[in-house]
């Protein structure tokens, strides 16, 4: 499975691609971030950051994207550009086809470290160590899209079987009914 994960941001939008299944060594086909400068217009800085996930779409042809879920947080403009972000990278997948997976950052913590209240070192240290790099990506942002496509192929099995048992449950209750 073939995963770019997507960490969300209006100035840095982390983004990295990430080959493999649950189980075996994972590779990294791609690692970076899509900036835009913090005094343009907020049209503007979308429209560039949706320039730079299609050429990510292009470059790597992604099977899913794995986007981080919008949280609250007490900062309600980064909020805003989060999840303005969030919804460019989902629109650039849905318009061509790809699923799109949304994953919590203390799922992506604790998928990747262990704990859900892992710091920004700890996420770095492991995906440097889970997809035997030299060092750990740089910025944050990108260490952490990567950690999102990491998540997402370790859950993905898991989740579905749970879709499916669920998708049983209803067809079964559905013959009974």
């Amino acid at each position: 499975m073939r995963v770019l994960g997507v960490d969300p941001g209006l100035t840095r939008c982390g983004v990295g691609v990430v080959e493999g299944v649950a189980g075996r060594p994972l590779t990294m086909l791609g690692v970076g971030v899509v900036r835009t400068p913090a005094d343009a217009e907020t049209g503007q800085r979308l429209v560039a950051i949706e320039r730079g996930i299609e050429e990510w779409l292009d470059q790597h042809r992604p099977e899913l994207v794995a986007v981080e879920r919008v949280f609250s947080q007490h900062n309600v403009r980064t909020v805003m550009g989060t999840a303005q972000a969030s919804a460019v990278a989902m629109l650039c997948a849905s318009r061509r086809g790809i699923p799109v997976a949304l994953h919590t950052p203390s799922e992506v913590k604790a998928a990747v470290t262990g704990s859900g209240r892992a710091d920004k070192a700890q996420v770095g240290a492991m995906v440097t160590r889970l997809l035997r790099l030299d060092a750990p990506p740089k910025p944050a942002d990108a260490a952490d899209a990567l950690a999102l496509a990491i998540c997402h192929i370790w859950r993905a099995p898991a989740q579905n079987r749970l879709q499916q048992a669920v998708a049983a449950h209803r067809a079964l209750k559905g013959r009974t009914a």
